[in-house]
């Protein structure tokens, strides 16, 4: 992996989150756990390039953004789309997602990453906070909670971008 800067990734964001998904992982060397993202951002916030991701609260991966600073988001290939529908339909309770998907973990920065990913962003976390109903101007958005189960935002700082 190379450092490089956020600036030299040529892909959109939007390219990047939403039509190649990416898998967030949060936890240490010990115990990890990752999962696939389709929703998010990348951007600026206070200064401070940052990365936006919205997780459910049952989710596993959940109780790792919870316990740790640091969670990376990771972005691959076409050819890891399976592995990336695994690691989104599975559960890190039931499977070692990692081993199942043959990825190979790298401990780096206070995070893991996987040495298949193509970008690596590490980010520290800055704020979170769930998204509150109330707020939705767009009442179609409710379509997608029919369990009243509203994600979590988390904004992170990303810290450093790695370049397969």
């Amino acid at each position: 992996m190379k450092e490089i800067n956020i600036r030299e990734i040529k892909k959109s964001p939007v390219e990047l989150i939403s039509d190649g998904w990416g898998l967030v992982t949060a936890g240490d060397e010990k115990n990890f756990n990752t999962m696939t993202v389709s929703w998010g951002a990348i951007g600026e916030i206070w200064g401070k390039d940052a990365a936006f991701i919205f997780i459910r609260p049952q989710r596993y991966t959940y109780e790792f953004l919870e316990k740790n600073d640091i969670f990376t988001i990771t972005f691959y290939g076409e050819e890891m789309m399976d592995a990336l529908r695994i690691c989104g339909s599975k559960s890190g309770r039931d499977i070692n997602k990692a081993e199942v998907c043959g990825l190979t973990p790298v401990f780096t920065d206070g995070g893991v990453t996987f040495e298949q990913a193509e970008y690596t962003l590490v980010c520290r976390k800055m704020a979170s906070q769930f998204i509150d109903p109330a707020g939705f101007e767009d009442t179609s958005i409710e379509n997608n909670y029919a369990n009243k189960d509203y994600h979590k935002v988390y904004i992170g700082e990303i810290l450093k971008v790695y370049k397969k």
